[in-house]
């Protein structure tokens, strides 16, 4: 059957739809040794596809779904030109290469918590666009006691780049003796960088950022004991149904316009 060569490259986990679009735009693929046009279609079971040289595999690889829990110190990609750990260097040595696992959106590198991992480039693609606003749970250690008016106008939304935040859900778990103070931060979006920009914006700059559940998926699901730090394990059935009931794959067809979420 032929499908766009982009939904082939995403659904081979070699790269989320857009950024096989422009893998194909840069003349990195090639369809039966001639460089492809974006839109053009294959067949994977009959066609020699190429990608930076090396053939894609004729069947496609068991899809993969699994929950990080990503200490501090790690980068949320699959390489770093600086030399840094990545989260794949955390894999068992089957999933690093040749599967095409990737992260799911990203945390920045000093933030811990829960980050999802697939080889799935059509869930990754539906489930990173701004229009499916999965909420996003975090313990967030700021600095000082933010006041009633801070955390209302947090709810409410903050301007960032010319453009207001969409509520959140903003709660103080804990005061500390040392002018420290743990919220509870639950996002429906995931601009880059946002929960430490609003917290520095609002005169609480973030000590510690952790993120403790995407949806229903946690990293800690009630009766049962925490998932190490450095540690993945496969997501549960009414997880992968949870993420799936998100978006329909078989018809979505959203626009290429990712914003970068680096929280």
């Amino acid at each position: 059957m032929e499908e766009r060569l982009q939904k082939i490259l995403s659904q081979w986990g070699i790269a989320s739809r857009r950024q096989a679009e422009e893998m194909i735009l840069d003349g990195r693929v090639r369809l039966n040794g001639r460089v492809v046009q974006l839109g053009e279609k294959a067949n994977p079971e009959r066609d020699l596809i190429e990608v930076d040289g090396a053939p894609l595999r004729a069947a496609r690889p068991q899809p993969v779904y699994l929950l990080l829990n990503k200490p501090a110190g790690v980068v949320s990609t699959c390489s770093d030109p600086a030399g840094r750990k990545t989260v794949l260097d955390l894999l068992p040595g089957p999933l690093r290469s040749g599967q095409g696992v990737h992260p799911i959106g990203r945390l920045d590198a000093e933030s811990t918590g829960a980050l999802l991992l697939t080889n799935d480039g059509e869930l990754t693609f539906g489930l990173t666009h701004p229009r499916h606003g999965i909420p996003k749970t975090y313990e967030v250690l700021v600095r000082g006691a933010p006041t009633a008016e801070a955390m209302q106008a947090w709810r409410n939304g903050v301007m960032l780049d010319g453009r207001k935040t969409l509520p959140a859900s903003v709660r103080a778990i804990k005061q500390y003796p040392d002018s420290q103070t743990l919220l509870q931060v639950i996002l429906v979006e995931g601009r880059n960088r946002q929960i430490r920009r609003v917290a520095e914006q609002l005169g609480y700059p973030v000590v510690n950022l952790h993120r403790t559940a995407i949806g229903p998926i946690q990293l800690q699901p009630p009766g049962e004991p925490l998932l190490p730090s450095g540690r993945i394990r496969p997501l549960k059935d009414f997880e992968l149904r949870f993420l799936q009931a998100q978006l329909d794959l078989t018809s979505v067809n959203l626009p290429a316009d990712i914003e970068d979420r680096t929280l």
